[in-house]
């Protein structure tokens, strides 16, 4: 992501909101916002595959792993403002088991993007 591009562009927004971004308050503004949707969408730039690192183990266990109220932060693609809320990931294993510190950054990874809860739901999974 160009920060300063980004910082450039909510310079305009401020202006076309009838804003100074001259302003005390606003000065460091268009730095912020650049460095939190930097972050809000920081799930475009990991590799599944990386955040797994190999922590899927062949495990004779047939009983329901679940972990509950994963919270997690993203932001609404139709409006880009975030959401939150807590996920729960329960899955039977079929000769294989994952971590369980590795489902909360699975979900981090999949959070951190414009997203709708309906497909954040499919890719997670």
């Amino acid at each position: 992501m160009d920060l300063e591009k980004v910082q450039g562009l909510v310079e305009t927004i401020l202006n076309e909101i009838g804003e100074n971004p001259s302003r005390e308050g606003l000065l460091k503004t268009p730095k912020r916002v650049a460095r939190a949707y930097e972050y809000l969408t920081s799930g475009y730039h990991k590799d599944i595959h990386k955040v797994l690192n190999d922590a899927i183990f062949t495990e004779d266990y047939d009983e329901m792993v679940l972990v509950k109220d994963i919270d997690f932060y993203s932001m609404c693609e139709h409006h880009m403002l975030p959401f939150f809320g807590k996920v729960h990931i329960a899955y039977i294993p079929d000769g294989k088991i994952v971590g369980l510190s590795k489902l909360p950054r699975i979900v981090d990874v999949f959070a951190r993007r414009l997203q709708v809860q309906e497909r954040m739901t499919k890719e997670i999974a």
